[in-house]
């Protein structure tokens, strides 16, 4: 597919998927949905891929949902229904991914904006960066994902407080409620964004897909239940080769390949870059 509201590349095994309508503060459009649709689907495929970014262009992250469009339009509400149901679908896939996403924040994130960047694993934002659900302004529940997501980050009161005022939080702010990461400086917001997902380069990707998806679900099962995939995950995962290697550099006293604390901003293995447009 050829892209025309995002853009996506892939460099030293870190996908990076771009909001890119800077004109319109890189609103969702049904365009713009197709194209995540299959940006997400290349990188679920491709096994090489060991990270995601996913951030904005010309200083907006995602200014939320296409409202001129709406004034266009006059849908019926199995026509509007079938819509979200597409939107959702596309959600569950990109919080599912099996490897870690990372949304790089930059200026507004707001309605539909907010909550793509919540189904981030992590989210790095600027001091200029604000958050808003802001439906509530224009009569209506939030959509994205975020009636589930961000009770589940922030507590269901702060929640509440935040969808029904509407208000504008900012990064620090932000930070303080669990939703922001990392408060990282504008101008190297990339280059942070990157240096944390080479950090996972050398993780299992296998693992973290696994943990991954116990987490989503731990709200929802009672402790057996995740007890239960807990063994099955564990054992399952002692016959991985990379499992394997670990326990062999163990026992022989080397290096493991994964030990958090010694990567840096700096470190890096040269791998192919290829570019979308």
């Amino acid at each position: 597919m050829t892209y025309s509201s995002i853009a996506f590349s892939v460099s030293e095994a870190i996908a990076t998927v771009t909001l890119n309508r800077p004109e319109a503060r890189n609103s969702i459009t049904a365009e713009v949905h197709k194209e995540l649709n299959d940006a997400v689907a290349r990188i679920h495929e491709d096994m090489d891929v060991k990270a995601v970014i996913l951030t904005g262009s010309g200083g907006s992250f995602c200014s939320g949902g296409d409202i001129k469009a709406m004034q266009n339009s006059d849908p019926s509400f199995a026509e509007d229904k079938l819509r979200f149901d597409r939107v959702h679908e596309l959600l569950y896939r990109l919080m599912e991914l099996p490897k870690p996403v990372i949304a790089a924040v930059d200026g507004p994130a707001f309605g539909a904006g907010c909550n793509l960047a919540l189904t981030a694993d992590f989210i790095l934002a600027t001091p200029r960066a604000k958050f808003c659900q802001v439906f509530g302004r224009m009569g209506l529940v939030p959509d994205f994902g975020g009636l589930f997501l961000l009770p589940r980050i922030v507590g269901l009161q702060r929640a509440k407080e935040l969808m029904f005022s509407a208000r504008i939080v900012g990064a620090a702010e932000a930070k303080e409620l669990g939703i922001v990461y990392q408060i990282v400086p504008q101008d190297s917001l990339q280059a942070e964004a990157s240096a944390l997902g080479r950090r996972f380069c050398h993780a299992s990707t296998v693992a973290i897909g696994m943990a991954k998806r116990a987490l989503n679900r731990s709200f929802n099962v009672d402790f057996h239940v995740m007890s239960e995939f807990e063994a099955s995950a564990q054992s399952r995962l002692r016959a991985d080769p990379y499992v394997r290697e670990a326990v062999r550099r163990f026992n022989n006293k080397e290096p493991l390949e994964f030990i958090w604390e010694k990567f840096d901003s700096q470190a890096t293995e040269a791998g192919p870059t290829r570019t979308s447009t």
